[in-house]
């Protein structure tokens, strides 16, 4: 059987959850946003900590609950685990039924990124083209959501985005193109979610915006966190000054 947590059993998470490099653990077990499950409130030896789409796993595989756990997932789910003994259950529970394919992880370091150089890939924008931090009015434009529907759905609304999140948006005849905002967040700082629409790829809008959310973020103190999806968003990374720290195996369950 497996329970829900409740914030006085978070704090017994924490060590389970070390050995994955994620800014969504944080968000979970700082507090922010997320839910967990356990196999026992009082002593828990397996653990997983969901953050919308991305679903984390922690603990002992050998449990019969941990394949409990492993069914306890959201419609379409990114699973990423700490231990090949995880990654061997995952794939004998949802043999046939689940993808693996690599993530890219960059180094957490905020002397990395250099605000000069950041505020130099600031390029101007073609006429017709409008940079704008992200309202109440952009968050409720369909095309915001056409983008991407990760934006602001780890928040508890719109307001709580507005209050808690962060984001800048790039809009052409009232149309948002390109937006990069905060996925989720934690103590020190931000995930980074960002998406321009097919038709103006390749433009620079996405190097524009995100240069734009991670001196927002630098000018606070907070950290903007990036973990790549694929090829093109691990060159980005690299050109904001990123530095490439590994790929790592994800299972995309549906």
């Amino acid at each position: 059987m497996i329970y829900e947590v409740n914030a006085d059993v978070r704090k017994k998470l924490v060590p389970m959850f070390e050995k994955i490099d994620s800014t969504m653990t944080l968000s979970y077990l700082q507090g922010h946003m997320g839910t967990a499950w356990v196999d026992n409130l009082e002593n828990p030896t397996v653990a997983q900590i969901t953050v919308g789409i991305f679903v984390f796993f922690a603990g002992d595989p050998k449990t019969n609950e941990a394949k409990e756990l492993l069914y306890n997932l959201p419609d379409f789910a990114l699973v990423i685990v700490d231990s090949d003994d995880w990654k061997e259950l995952i794939e004998t529970v949802h043999d046939g039924v689940c993808e693996k394919f690599q993530r890219f992880r960059f180094h957490k370091k905020p002397d990395h990124l250099d605000r000069d150089h950041i505020q130099q890939l600031l390029t101007a924008l073609p006429e017709g083209y409008e940079l704008k931090r992200v309202d109440k009015h952009i968050v409720e434009a369909a095309t915001f959501h056409d983008l991407s529907e990760d934006f602001i759905s780890q928040f508890d609304s719109v307001e709580d985005f507005l209050d808690r999140g962060a984001g800048y948006a790039i809009l052409k005849e009232g149309q948002v193109i390109s937006a990069a905002t905060s996925f989720s967040i934690y103590d020190d700082g931000l995930e980074i979610e960002i998406a321009s629409h097919p038709n103006y790829r390749r433009q620079g809008l996405a190097t524009i915006v995100a240069s734009t959310l991670i001196l927002d973020c630098l000018e606070r103190g907070k950290y903007p966190s990036w973990d790549a999806a694929n090829p093109e968003s691990v060159e980005l990374a690299k050109k904001l000054g990123y530095i490439f720290k590994e790929s790592y195996d994800t299972y995309f369950i549906e």
